[in-house]
């Protein structure tokens, strides 16, 4: 696809009147075993976990960045991985307790964890909801032995199910995770997953289309996945299923009920600020006259070691012409658009250094304007990386 070159004016420095909402992300980065698609930090453990250590070291981490959020609310609370679910129950309440007693998390904060199906982990579900977890997230993937056996799954289709009705009694607030485009999957494989996740009922649904990512073991021994076009047509089917079925597409691989929409994943997309803990986590921070991103670093043993020192994060300040594109690479996600007034509420700076690229993505078909809003049109979130490319300030 032909991408016109937009013209991106420079941005002064930002100047925020109002600071945006703060959410805290907690990585978790142990996996019984790294599937082979994943290119998330995560780590094979050798041995015993060491939760009791590393608990310790996120809220020394922790209390080193509180001076960068002081007093600030947290909205949100999200723990990832990695396989969060490994942590025992005495671990994750230490954890949350640890939080609430540094942050002020506001009273109807949504605390969502990751979770694996497996029988250990669905035991545990009913201590996760005591400690304080609201929303869990169950990476289910599939409903068919084979395809998860290709993706590298440690559990099976039977566990699959058992732990989607064990979070089920325990919370209100579910999230199943799948995955289509897999090796060897045709529409009706997907449509089966589909419908199959669909009568359990879950307050929210996410699918994503498996990619090759490089630096993962499918990037050095690619399966044969399906072709394109067949691939759309799972897309689309998803989609209407789960549209009749009454969940909303929100964003470009989110669907919920109405009232469950991931508040957490929201910030991230409205360009939210959030505070990164742990192992290769990532933070952005706003501060009245500047944007802040720092990383951790990503070996567990290597994170160990720092946790609480001062130089424990890398830290860089965001250029100001780079706030524009940052800002759209997280916004154009999202399905029902953005008012255009949010970008200068969490950019503080004009929308007229949009407008060059606003036209130009408008004469591609992938953006409409209605009114204030601004919305991808179907093509747009079919060409997403292209509509993307628009905004970025160093686009050729």
């Amino acid at each position: 696809m032909q991408s016109m070159q937009p013209v991106m004016p420079g941005a002064a420095a930002p100047t925020f009147t109002r600071l945006p909402p703060l959410s805290l992300y907690v990585h978790v980065p142990w996996c019984v075993r790294k599937c082979p698609y994943c290119d998330f930090n995560s780590h094979e453990p050798r041995g015993e976990i060491p939760e009791r250590e590393y608990v310790a070291a996120l809220l020394r981490d922790l209390e080193t960045a509180l001076p960068d959020v002081w007093g600030r609310p947290v909205q949100t609370v999200f723990i990832g991985g990695g396989t969060p679910s490994l942590l025992s129950v005495e671990a994750l309440d230490a954890l949350l307790s640890g939080i609430r007693a540094r942050l002020p998390l506001a009273a109807d904060a949504e605390i969502t964890l990751e979770a694996n199906p497996g029988t250990v982990e669905a035991e545990k579900f009913a201590g996760f909801r005591a400690a304080g977890i609201n929303r869990l997230s169950l990476g289910i993937q599939s409903f068919n032995d084979a395809h998860l056996r290709a993706l590298g799954r440690i559990h099976d289709a039977a566990e699959a199910a058992t732990a989607v009705a064990l979070a089920l009694r325990h919370f209100d607030n579910v999230n199943l995770d799948l995955m289509y485009g897999l090796p060897g999957q045709s529409p009706e494989d997907a449509e089966a997953d589909i419908n199959k996740a669909i009568a359990f009922g879950p307050a929210h649904l996410s699918a994503y289309h498996l990619t090759i990512e490089p630096h993962t073991w499918f990037a050095h021994h690619p399966p044969v996945l399906p072709e394109h076009d067949v691939v759309a047509d799972m897309q689309g089917l998803l989609e209407s299923r789960l549209a009749v079925a009454g969940y909303r597409h929100y964003e470009i691989a989110a669907f919920a009920r109405d009232g469950k929409r991931c508040r957490h994943n929201l910030n991230y997309w409205q360009f939210g600020d959030y505070l990164g803990i742990g192992a290769g986590a990532h933070g952005k921070i706003s501060f009245k006259n500047s944007v802040v991103r720092d990383s951790r670093p990503r070996s567990p043993a290597g994170y160990l070691a720092v946790a609480g020192q001062t130089d424990t994060a890398a830290r860089s300040r965001v250029p100001p012409a780079d706030l524009p594109g940052e800002f759209m690479m997280n916004a154009l996600r999202l399905v029902e658009g953005f008012d255009l007034s949010l970008f200068t509420e969490r950019t503080s700076l004009s929308t007229s250094l949009l407008l060059d690229a606003l036209s130009a993505a408008e004469a591609q078909g992938l953006i409409r304007r209605d009114a204030l809003r601004l919305i991808p049109t179907e093509r747009g979130r079919h060409f997403l990386n292209d509509l993307m490319t628009l905004f970025l300030a160093d686009a050729s």
